[in-house]
């Protein structure tokens, strides 16, 4: 029996993982012959992107309402190495994996800088953890003894993940300090919030902050964090007892065993098949690689095209094992949509980014978007889960 073995199983995972199963079915090749083995550190599909909502209760799908009812097997547990020679993976705890084909999809995982202070005292969204212990510590807040930052929180990363926690937390925070002074204060090192989006998106961006009552610090750095606040590089300290950390992503450091080229996010370069050049029998998809969406364009680290890129690895190394043609990732379109919380959202299009729709017809865009097309299938029914991984690229969300 041949296996192909898939790493990870956020976005570009398992929808890679079911796109195998589904090119196996489709040629009638039978599990005894070619097995796919799916393996993540925890039972879980997470819907990252979700992370910063005030309501966590239906951001993580099992991965076996997905993986059992079309013969996925799955094996939990943490990733520790990456063997292309002996084309083995390593498991912490557990006897080697071993791989005729593998698919890395690890994702990327939030750039900790070695800020005195930040592992102790930050927080963060970057897993349903974090997210969840940022819950309980903002619930938490209005017992905590009085201070001057108790009810101010600092974000820092003006990116989309800062802005989006930003404007959802302001109304949150609001309510838990039960009508006292509350600010919610959004940073970064670049000399405008959201600068990253264009100067369209950025001038909508501005005007839902200062309608949420949002404060802004572009162009700081921060030098320390402590249980009470941080102290920026110019000597100012800002009180403040909850510091959110959302400044700049990585690939998983696991990425790096790969050969070959990586860009400064750590992603191996991969070509328009998804294959991992330095490494035949490897192919990468989702935040851990660096692909040409449309010959021109490179990937950017977000479900928009970690999915994608998914079906098409998880159709291509099937057909790769099998030696029949597989097919190119062509993405001919870019769109950002950005939750603005109570105010709203933005839509762009294109990748200058020009904006086209706002406000509620935006945020409505968005909630489809985050809690219904970025989902898996959760009927259980073989059928339509092989179906949501064809090889195919999504028409744009309808605005």
């Amino acid at each position: 029996m041949k296996r192909i073995v898939v790493l990870g199983a956020g976005f570009a995972g398992l929808i890679a993982a079911v796109g195998a199963a589904r090119k196996l079915a489709e040629l009638q090749i039978p599990k005894q012959d070619i097995a796919v083995t799916i393996v993540n550190r925890d039972p879980w599909h997470c819907i990252r992107v979700r992370n910063y909502e005030t309501d966590l209760s239906d951001v993580r799908v099992p991965l076996a309402e997905v993986m059992t009812p079309v013969g996925i097997d799955m094996v939990i547990g943490d990733v520790t190495g990456i063997d292309c020679e002996r084309r083995e993976v390593a498991l912490a705890g557990q006897p080697s994996l071993g791989y005729d084909r593998l698919v890395l999809a690890l994702g990327s995982e939030l750039a900790r800088p070695p800020i005195p202070g930040l592992a102790e005292h930050g927080f963060d969204i970057d897993t349903f953890a974090a997210a969840e212990r940022l819950s309980a510590h903002l619930s938490a807040l209005s017992v905590r003894p009085a201070s001057p930052g108790r009810f101010t929180v600092l974000v820092v990363g003006g990116g989309l993940t800062g802005v989006e926690m930003a404007t959802e937390l302001a109304p949150r925070l609001r309510e838990v300090a039960g009508g006292e002074p509350a600010r919610v204060i959004l940073a970064d090192r670049a000399a405008r919030i959201g600068s990253n989006m264009g100067d369209q998106a950025c001038a909508v961006i501005d005007e839902a902050l200062a309608a949420l009552g949002v404060e802004t610090r572009p162009g700081i750095t921060v030098a320390s964090v402590d249980a009470h606040g941080v102290r920026l590089s110019t000597g100012e300290r800002i009180a403040a007892e909850t510091v959110i950390w959302c400044a700049g992503m990585r690939a998983n450091p696991l990425v790096a065993a790969l050969p070959g080229e990586h860009d400064r996010f750590g992603r191996v370069a991969v070509d328009r098949f998804l294959r991992v050049p330095a490494a035949p029998d490897v192919f990468a998809a989702g935040d851990a690689a660096a692909a040409l969406v449309d010959g021109q364009h490179p990937s950017v680290m977000s479900c928009q095209h970690a999915r994608p890129m998914g079906r098409i690895a998880g159709h291509n190394v099937v057909c790769d094992l099998v030696g029949k043609a597989m097919i190119l990732l062509e993405i001919g379109y870019y769109v950002t949509c950005l939750d603005l919380g109570g105010w709203g959202a933005v839509y762009c299009q294109g990748w200058d980014r020009q904006v086209t729709a706002t406000g509620s017809t935006a945020k409505e865009t968005k909630q489809t978007i985050n809690r219904q097309r970025i989902y898996p299938p959760r009927s259980g029914d073989p059928t339509e889960i092989l179906a949501a991984a064809a090889p195919i690229i999504q028409a744009p969300p309808r605005r």
